[in-house]
């Protein structure tokens, strides 16, 4: 299986697929897509209405990974389930912070 994410020299960019009204703020693993790309799989329970959705999206990987909310930025995907964002910080800590929490 792919990871859902990318490392650079300084941040990672990580691919994920949303679920607002998803009933509860969870990570629910990896997921490959028919495109054959993989995405962290995530639900909120916000609607997906003024940004609402991304900013717990934001809040839910920040609290998993122990990092700050103005580490993470999304890139692409405003109001698509498809959402790019990128982690600012060390990548290989990040990356082990992300296994870790992927397989739930």
């Amino acid at each position: 299986m792919s990871r859902p994410w990318q490392a650079s020299s300084d941040h990672l960019r990580l691919s994920v697929r949303l679920t607002p009204n998803g009933g509860r703020d969870a990570i629910d693993g990896v997921e490959t897509g028919s495109d054959g790309e993989s995405y962290l799989k995530a639900r909120v329970s916000v609607a997906p209405e003024k940004g609402k959705a991304n900013k717990a999206l934001i809040a839910l990987l920040a609290k998993s990974l122990g990092i700050p909310k103005s580490s993470l930025t999304l890139l692409s995907g405003e109001t698509a389930r498809k959402k790019i964002l990128r982690i600012e910080g060390e990548p290989e800590d990040l990356v082990v912070k992300l296994t870790a929490i992927a397989k739930g």
